[in-house]
């Protein structure tokens, strides 16, 4: 029988077969910044589960959005009952590596128990999966072949081949999944960096070919540091039957001051009516430079990093940074988007992290129990500051998609670059003062 007709796959004995690329998931661009290209979008997700199961969920989040990073699935320092607290839908959206369940149940008992949605008890949740996480889940290009890709993660290192790739996804349902990709870090030759993009490109035929899941593709695009490297591979992988893109290889080694070239020359190349989605860019401004190229998903690694060390973000979501000249803050080299809640100076503070936030810790909670939670190690403290980082930075995100709205959302990114430069600058000249 033609492929085009009917494609079958056998993983581990079970016959499966592949359905229509866009069955879980539609993007509509909704709107454009007045001269650029930021725009707002809306993804709608959708899908039945077997019969006995949950009935079929409805999801529809405004681009661009925030991809909560998990740990097999859940976010590392929030619990399922308190996913609710967080904005909605705007939290509804959990990215994470099939890596991360190397060493937990295995591919057999993870399809039988239903997938990610079932196994989790999310079924109101969308999973994006993608080998790399920026967290946990690392590209180790130098152990990388022509077989597959390599891959550091607390398990060890492992080489992933396309086979074994799909095999993971077949057994764990997620909306969306990206295709197997060499990311290389930006140092490396041209010679690697081109066979980077050769290999990604067949892994992605072959992903196609071995798919076995009703989930939306999302086609890798790498290419390192290489402009006519990435728009080779972003013309390749936009003549494939994918649903989006994945805007690979950024955030290991790459120029900030020359991503934005990078970025926009992929995106050039791109259909407008699919999504795109990028890992390793999660600062502020390093989103606002990935908004202003036209990236509708990112990850939400910075928040997990922030709250492991113990910061909590406090900038004010009109990208204005106040000027705050006390002494004490400058010591503790605050940067105006985020505080260190370890520091002495809140021992004794009874305030919130932000006036007029309403997540849960701003709501029950001060700077001096945080304070104190951290300096006894203990993990509800991480817990909270996770709850406010993430619930701040998806407010952040709906400030964006505003700005964009109303045509402001080039003077939002000016505003915010020029007051952190302003800021930093004072902080500088202060501390040499102290």
């Amino acid at each position: 029988m033609p492929q085009a007709e009917r494609r079958e796959r056998i993983f581990d004995g079970a016959v499966q077969e592949s359905k229509p690329e866009n069955e879980k998931m539609k993007f509509a661009v909704k709107a454009w910044s007045k001269s650029g290209r930021a725009r707002v979008g809306l993804l709608q997700l959708s899908s039945s589960f077997a019969q006995g199961g949950p009935p079929a969920k409805e999801i529809e989040i405004e681009t661009p959005a925030l991809l909560l990073t998990t740990r097999k699935g859940l976010p590392a320092f929030i619990s399922p009952d308190h996913l609710s607290s967080l904005p909605s839908p705007d939290s509804r959206l959990l990215q994470f590596s099939p890596m991360h369940f190397m060493e937990g149940p295995n591919s057999n008992t993870i399809s039988t128990i239903g997938g990610v949605h079932q196994l989790l008890g999310l079924p109101d949740y969308g999973f994006i999966a993608l080998p790399r996480d920026s967290i946990l889940s690392l590209p180790e290009c130098s152990s990388s072949n022509k077989h597959g890709a390599s891959f550091e993660t607390p398990c060890g290192r492992f080489l992933v081949k396309p086979l074994e790739y799909m095999k993971m996804i077949s057994s764990m349902k997620p909306d969306l999944w990206v295709s197997l990709a060499d990311e290389v870090h930006a140092s490396v030759t041209v010679k690697r960096n081109k066979a980077s993009v050769d290999r990604t490109i067949r892994w992605l035929d072959d992903c196609i070919s071995l798919k076995s899941t009703d989930g939306a593709l999302f086609g890798s695009i790498v290419g390192g540091s290489s402009i006519e490297e990435r728009q080779h591979c972003a013309q390749e992988v936009a003549k494939r039957n994918v649903s989006g893109f994945y805007l690979g290889g950024f955030g290991l080694g790459d120029n900030v001051d020359e991503r934005s070239k990078l970025l926009h020359a992929v995106t050039d190349l791109l259909p407008k009516e699919k999504p795109r989605q990028v890992c390793g860019l999660g600062l502020p401004e390093e989103v606002l430079q990935g908004v202003a190229a036209g990236i509708d998903l990112f990850d939400s690694m910075y928040i997990y990093h922030l709250t492991l060390g113990g910061f909590a973000l406090i900038f004010p979501l009109d990208g204005k940074c106040k000027q705050v000249w006390d002494s004490q803050q400058i010591a503790m080299g605050s940067d105006g988007t985020k505080i260190n809640l370890k520091a002495t100076i809140y021992r004794k503070d009874t305030s919130r992290i932000v006036d007029g936030c309403i997540c849960y810790t701003c709501q029950n909670h001060t700077k001096a129990y945080i304070n104190h939670l951290l300096n006894v190690h203990e993990m509800l403290a991480q817990i909270l500051l996770e709850i406010h980082n993430t619930h701040h930075y998806l407010c952040f995100f709906r400030v964006i998609r505003e700005a964009i709205r109303e045509g402001r959302f080039a003077e939002l990114r000016h505003t915010f670059i020029e007051n952190r430069r302003d800021y930093l600058l004072a902080a500088s000249l202060g501390s040499r003062v102290l």
